[in-house]
């Protein structure tokens, strides 16, 4: 794996799938508990991946190790070709500043199950305030990004209501505006319809169908809806124990899965061959 630093400002061209994501051999542990075990995954440029497995099969801690939320164990990660929990000194490989760490993290957003926005703040000032504050964006520009995100994410009348006016559905999409406004190369997606109800999951789920479709963003989103990760997915990884216990295309997984553990996992869900 090569550490050279990559501008993620720069356009990938689609001719030119470069690997965006690399893991390599990564271990996490939690105490005792080993929650990732030696893991291997390359995501390349581009590729909207759905993550899906058990619960607490490792899923979300990559999701979590990819926003420098929690630390590896042991391995190696690299984002656009440059090491996420390490850094270069003297050609040396030592453990990441926080200052590495910050500036790592400009290209990655993330949006979690709950919706973590300021219940003081309106709705357009919640995807203001990160942009000034973290970019140093001008306010006239932020708020007219945050506008144009806000139309994005069907929310144009909502500009100036609290979170508490808005239903569950109206605040997740709220909080993807807001991680959309920050410009990222790479978006997570925690479970983000998993604090909803029912009735309420489909309008996000369509507005994350919306941005798939127009983006060429790289996105990896752990999620139970198997009908929308097989729509929104190029490629559908199984976690089991720690392990992509199988990897491959939409039609493959959801369709003809190889490993009987995938298979039994996915028919609580949905009928398999």
């Amino acid at each position: 794996m090569t550490y050279d630093a990559i501008d993620l400002a720069t356009p990938i061209e689609p001719v030119e799938r470069e690997a965006i994501i690399e893991f390599r051999k990564v271990d996490k542990n939690f105490g005792e508990l080993q929650v990732l075990k030696g893991l291997d995954l390359e995501v390349r440029a581009g590729e909207k991946l759905a993550l899906i497995g058990p619960s607490g099969s490792g899923k979300t801690t990559i999701l979590r190790i990819l926003m420098t939320l929690e630390s590896i164990t042991g391995g190696e990660v690299a984002v656009a070709g440059a090491p996420l929990w390490h850094e270069r000194k003297d050609d040396k490989l030592v453990p990441a500043s926080e200052a590495h760490l910050h500036e790592m993290r400009k290209s990655i957003g993330m949006v979690f199950q709950h919706f973590n926005l300021f219940p003081h703040l309106s709705v357009i000032s919640n995807i203001v305030q990160p942009q000034v504050l973290a970019r140093g964006t001008p306010k006239a520009e932020a708020r007219e990004k945050a506008a144009d995100l806000l139309g994005l994410v069907g929310l144009s009348d909502k500009h100036d209501h609290f979170p508490h006016q808005l239903s569950g559905g109206q605040q997740q999409r709220v909080a993807i505006a807001r991680s959309l406004a920050m410009d990222p190369k790479i978006m997570l997606f925690d479970e983000v319809t998993s604090a909803l109800d029912p009735e309420l999951v489909d309008e996000v789920l369509n507005v994350l169908h919306r941005i798939a479709e127009s983006s060429d963003m790289t996105m990896l989103m752990v999620t139970h809806e198997m009908n929308f990760a097989r729509e929104f997915a190029d490629r559908v990884l199984f976690f089991d124990a720690g392990q992509i216990a199988e990897s491959g295309p939409p039609e493959q997984i959801f369709v003809h899965p190889r490993e009987a553990r995938t298979r039994a996992f996915l028919s609580k869900f949905i009928s398999v061959d």
